[in-house]
């Protein structure tokens, strides 16, 4: 689904009903991916409650949360009467945010490591290499 108009119409929502994660939960993480990564600048108007749910053939409700949810956590901004607005110029909390994402990874990618027995030595040279080619 494209979003809204100018830039926004370029981002593609996609959502899937046999996804573990929640409709809303799909939903935020894209609309947060695209901030993150700039695809969505800040001060951009995001489309109302209303088209963006029938847009993507959602509640309501749904989308009332994805933008709470947002607004919650640094991301956007709600003005009454004049809609939601994104905030990327928060460059810390963008930076942080980043960090976190890719933190959570490596987490995992070391715990996977240790329990093939994957010493850290052979990780960074297969991240080095992986790293090359992508």
């Amino acid at each position: 689904i494209h979003i809204g108009g100018g830039s926004l119409a370029n981002l593609n929502i996609i959502i899937s009903n046999v996804s573990e994660k929640p409709l809303y939960e799909q939903i935020k993480e894209q609309i947060k991916s695209a901030i993150l990564k700039g695809d969505l600048k800040n001060g951009e108007l995001l489309p109302s409650i209303r088209n963006f749910s029938t847009d993507l053939g959602v509640s309501i409700l749904t989308i009332r949360r994805v933008y709470d949810e947002l607004e919650r956590e640094g991301f956007v901004s709600s003005k009454a009467g004049k809609g939601t607005f994104v905030l990327a110029g928060n460059k810390d909390l963008i930076e942080d945010t980043k960090r976190v994402l890719i933190e959570e990874k490596l987490i995992d990618l070391v715990s996977l490591a240790n329990n093939l027995d994957i010493d850290i030595d052979q990780l960074h040279k297969m991240l080095d290499i992986v790293h090359r080619e992508v």
